[in-house]
């Protein structure tokens, strides 16, 4: 099995008490536009499984809309990662109608995975759930058609793999298309697992710059080391990760927000708070720099994120 592969085939076999989720994210190049695409495999921890997901859109001069699907019962089709009714997630792209809304896009991908856990943590399933950017750097095209009228789409983004137990207490979420091939995802959260929910969160991050090796070279390592503070409409991940200071922040402008209700497979719910048009900064010192930083970005509107709480 090839690394796209081991990040992005499906991980559920059947058992009870487990959430399996593929998303893609993309702006428009034309447009400004975000747009998100959703699809889970809810299995309960007892009764029925079900396929559930929607298609959400943030325009740049509008407010933000989601059309869902399901639920209904999963299915499996060909090559699909993911399959429910009409809708469709692979390797090649992803179709499918949800409401009034249709879509058929395609991707062009580049770059391997991009582990935002160790790819030891997702092989073996030792966590309560692990996140993996299956497809970090994407062109995507297609038409988009609401209410009879297609919209061209043509931009950039990624597809992730999410799979375990169930949504964490509280999470932050981060992916960010840096330019010229640079690409930051970042996973920060609090478990529901027992004394782990008194933890503060934990901040996986992972940064790819063209030129130079994935850091931290180990994300679970620099665990330690990262602090997060999650609040919205602003939140924050820093820290010193061997000799790097970095910082990074996180926007979330309430008038570019959706507020979506999750279910976790025992029941319990959350609300997740997401954008496709964050503000994010993010800042990489070394001390061979001197005054000047060795990374500095700064995007508007144009980042990927999302806050998780619970009610």
């Amino acid at each position: 099995m090839n690394r796209w592969d081991l990040a992005a085939r499906p991980r559920w076999r059947g058992q009870h008490g487990r959430l399996e989720v593929w998303y893609a994210t993309l702006t428009d190049s034309a447009t400004g536009s975000g747009y998100w695409i959703h699809g889970e495999v809810v299995s309960p921890t007892s009764g029925r499984p079900y396929a559930r997901g929607w298609l959400a859109t943030f325009p740049l001069d509008g407010s933000p809309a989601i059309s869902h699907f399901g639920p209904t019962d999963p299915r499996q089709t060909g090559e699909a990662l993911f399959a429910a009714d009409d809708v469709v997630i692979d390797g090649g792209g992803t179709r499918g109608s949800a409401g009034e809304t249709r879509w058929d896009l395609s991707w062009r991908a580049a770059g391997a995975p991009l582990w935002t856990f160790p790819r030891w943590a997702w092989n073996r399933e030792l966590l309560p759930g692990a996140q993996v950017l299956a497809t970090p750097s994407a062109t995507l095209s297609g038409t988009i058609t609401s209410g009879g009228v297609g919209v061209p789409v043509q931009g950039s983004g990624g597809l992730a793999h999410i799979y375990g137990h169930g949504n964490a207490h509280r999470w932050g979420w981060l992916h960010a298309d840096l330019g010229g091939g640079a690409v930051m995802e970042l996973v920060t959260a609090v478990s529901r697992r027992g004394a782990l929910r008194r933890l503060p969160p934990l901040a996986f991050l992972r940064l790819r710059v063209p030129g130079h090796k994935d850091w931290p070279r180990d994300p679970i390592l620099a665990v330690p080391f990262l602090r997060t503070r999650l609040e919205l409409p602003r939140w924050t991940v820093t820290g010193v990760v061997g000799r790097r200071r970095v910082r990074v922040e996180v926007t979330l402008p309430e008038e570019r927000c959706l507020r979506v209700p999750y279910t976790d497979p025992d029941g319990a719910t959350a609300t997740c708070v997401n954008t496709e048009r964050a503000d994010v900064s993010v800042v990489i010192e070394h001390p061979s720099g001197g005054r000047q930083p060795e990374f500095e970005w700064r995007l508007r509107g144009t980042a990927h994120a999302e806050v998780g709480v619970r009610p």
